[in-house]
């Protein structure tokens, strides 16, 4: 490594005539207005966050229950679609048609989930589609029962649509 010789006499930490700090150090009265600008920045968003026309209502789901029946059918979509992945590499196809319906269904979820969550203002208008999408693939899971996949995946549309009929009809 290379090593820089300095002259000790315009160095203040070497030159014995100077008592002053080296520049690097940090005064007191630096560290009196970090901590005073600090506190202004801190009551400032205290201040922002108590005003009266700050609204939180729409800082979370206004359909709780529609959402966790929606996010909980991805869930068991997801786990349906990876069974008759499996299937397919060892060679039954049977299930085509429920992992054609499920990935249908995980496309409308996908984006239903979305809104739900974003409390958007197509929620009503988006709802009749994800409804006959998760009727239709319940309607082709039920067909494979026996599989635990495809039977919970069924059910989990189902739960879906007695939601969006609970909810928003």
């Amino acid at each position: 490594m290379l090593k820089l010789e300095s002259n000790p006499e315009t160095n203040p930490e070497t030159n014995p005539k100077t008592n002053r700090e080296p520049a690097s150090a940090i005064s007191r009265r630096s560290v009196l207005q970090g901590l005073g600008a600090m506190a202004t920045v801190a009551y400032a968003g205290a201040a922002v966050s108590a005003m009266p026309s700050h609204d939180h209502s729409k800082h979370s789901s206004q359909q709780p229950d529609l959402l966790d029946a929606t996010n909980d059918c991805l869930d068991k979509g997801q786990r349906c679609i990876a069974h008759c992945l499996v299937s397919f590499q060892e060679g039954d196809v049977t299930l085509a048609d429920c992992a054609a319906k499920v990935h249908e269904m995980q496309a409308i979820c996908g984006a239903f989930s979305y809104l739900l969550a974003a409390n958007s203002e197509y929620i009503k208008a988006y709802a009749p589609v994800c409804e006959q999408v998760c009727t239709d693939c319940e309607k082709e899971c039920r067909k494979h029962e026996e599989h635990i996949e495809c039977k919970a995946c069924a059910e989990a549309c189902a739960a879906v649509v007695d939601q969006i009929k609970l909810r928003l009809s």
